[in-house]
């Protein structure tokens, strides 16, 4: 039995069980994911801005357009945030470091040879 959904495409097969919608394999032989996690999502231009809008009025780091893939993303969110002792999360291309780190962090992206530059007032 297949089942169809509304757009066209296959998403449930008795054989392969649930169906990707991009690439029509069975989810167990998919590499959709794999290709998504290994791309990198920064476009080069590294910028570090404060941000407050939409958080309750507290100041979060917020760095964009490293040229890295979702692992090394994270890693060096890691390092940011232990540096600087608080919390935060990177995801999106983009790491979020709580509260007003924006020198600290500009100092420890250029040290890493990021040539990262301040954004935003």
């Amino acid at each position: 039995m297949r089942a169809k959904n509304t757009s066209g495409g296959l998403v449930y097969s008795t054989e392969g069980g649930r169906m990707c919608p991009l690439c029509g394999q069975p989810l167990a032989q998919c590499s959709c994911r794999q290709q998504a996690a290994a791309r990198v999502l920064g476009d080069g231009r590294v910028r570090v801005s404060r941000e407050t809008q939409g958080r309750g009025g507290k100041a979060v780091t917020v760095v964009r357009g490293l040229p890295l893939d979702a692992t090394a993303l994270t890693q060096l969110g890691k390092q940011l945030k232990a540096a600087c002792g608080s919390g935060g999360t990177a995801k999106d291309g983009v790491i979020e470091v709580q509260g007003d780190h924006v020198d600290k962090v500009l100092g420890l992206l250029q040290a890493q040879g990021y040539q990262a530059k301040r954004a935003g007032g």
